[in-house]
Parts: structure tokens; C-alpha cells; sequence
């Protein structure tokens, strides 16, 4: 058993700009690397489930993520997602019983310099292996337990259902 499964479906912190004037197109992760970089020694498994905008994920794509982390054997679990549904597929993993798992994402996608991706992600794993079995969100510093939060796009931020 690993002491973390993280799980990537795609969202911003995946995204790849090829140039000033072109679309985003969700690019393989960069978590990885960014974990490599890090230096972080813990025992971890990295699984792609979709590379998906997360204005575009469906139900069924849900479920699909809630079977994986149903099946995972960690007790510890990571999901990067994009930032606009993830507190419905926060919602969604409620339930899981004797898992704690956290999902993040980026404002601003992990390949650009000025990024809160990096960050995030080290919160988020920290906030995995800290917290007690259940499901929340852990943005910009800030974790937020499933079923109670809220992107605000205007703020650019999560806050508190």
C-alpha cells in the first residue's frame, strides 16, 4: 500500500498554451515532475483517470472517479482537478468511508512561472495526510470540508458554503 494514490483528470493545472494566441489544450500532468523537483520522498502512486476541462466532465466521468478511489488500497488520496466543478465532485466522493482525500487544482496552469499550482499541490498532500477520513478541498492555503464550499469566480477563490 502506498502512503498516497493521486489521482489527475485534467483542469488548468494541466493545461499547455503554445503561444499568446492560441486555445489551452489539457497536456499530459506535470505533477510528476513537480513532485520530482520537490524532492519528495514519500511513497506515492500516480494514476491518469482523463484530461479533461472540468466545464466538460459528465456524471459518468464522476462516477468513474469515484470508482478508482473506491478501489484505491491508500488511505491517503490526491485528485487534481480543474477548479470550476470541483467542489460537485468533491460532492460526489462523500460517502467513501475510511479515506481521506482532498482535491486541488490552479488558477493558473502549473507550466507558467507565476503559477499557485506548485503550492497547492504540496498543501494538498500535506492537508491529505493531516486531516481525518472524509473529503475536502484544499486551495491557497485554505481546506475546506465537501458539501460546504464554493468557488467564488469573482474572487478568483473558494470560500465557505
Amino acid at each position: 500500500m502506498t502512503d498516497l494514490h493521486i489521482f489527475t483528470t485534467g483542469g488548468t493545472i494541466d493545461k499547455v498554451y503554445f503561444d499568446a494566441l492560441s486555445e489551452f489544450q489539457v497536456g499530459e500532468s506535470p505533477l510528476d515532475a513537480i513532485l520530482r523537483e520537490a524532492n519528495v520522498t514519500l511513497d506515492y502512486q500516480l494514476t491518469s483517470l482523463m484530461r479533461k476541462d472540468s466545464l466538460e466532465l459528465t456524471d459518468a466521468d464522476r462516477d468513474a472517479i469515484h470508482a478508482a478511489v473506491s478501489d484505491s488500497t491508500s488511505k491517503h488520496v490526491l485528485i487534481t482537478h480543474g477548479t470550476d466543478t470541483m467542489a460537485k465532485t468533491a460532492e460526489r466522493l462523500i460517502g467513501i468511508s475510511d479515506k481521506t482525500i482532498v482535491l486541488t487544482g490552479a488558477m493558473q496552469p502549473a507550466r507558467l512561472r507565476s503559477t499557485d499550482a506548485i503550492f497547492n499541490v504540496g498543501f494538498a498532500i500535506a492537508a491529505a495526510r493531516a486531516q481525518p477520513a472524509g473529503v475536502y478541498i484544499a486551495m491557497n492555503g485554505h481546506v475546506f470540508a465537501a458539501g460546504h464550499v464554493r468557488k467564488d469566480r469573482t474572487e478568483g477563490r473558494f470560500v465557505s458554503d
